[in-house]
């Protein structure tokens, strides 16, 4: 296997989200450095099920921006190399081919209910 240069070493990190209406979540792992072009699986696990599961990007000094909702759909202007799978409480996000623009902190987010 050939050792990539640090410059190519993305830096991702997961975290959990803690708006209200959440449901508590599991998300691992917490922290990963992958070089670019690796594949990427976050896996997301709620306590209980709830009405829907999203996947949230959040770049240093910016506002989160969601990337998928419903657990499967993707939002307008993501990569098709970010998907989401899931049901019931078990949920993954991929990234099939990391970029360094991919370097970000992800989260899961699962509502209980109507949050509006």
């Amino acid at each position: 296997m050939a050792m990539r240069a640090p410059s190519q070493l993305l830096g991702l990190l997961l975290l959990l989200s803690g708006s209200r209406c959440d449901i508590p979540m599991t998300q691992s792992p917490s922290f990963m450095s992958k070089s670019q072009g690796d594949q990427v699986t976050i896996t997301c696990w709620a306590s209980e099920t709830g009405t829907s599961l999203h996947w949230y990007q959040q770049k240093p000094g910016q506002a989160p921006r969601l990337i998928i909702s419903n657990a499967t759909s993707l939002e307008s202007g993501v990569p098709s190399r970010f998907s989401g799978i899931g049901s019931w409480t078990d949920f993954t996000l991929t990234i099939s081919s990391l970029e360094p623009e991919d370097a970000a902190t992800h989260y899961c987010q699962q509502t209980a209910g109507n949050s509006f």
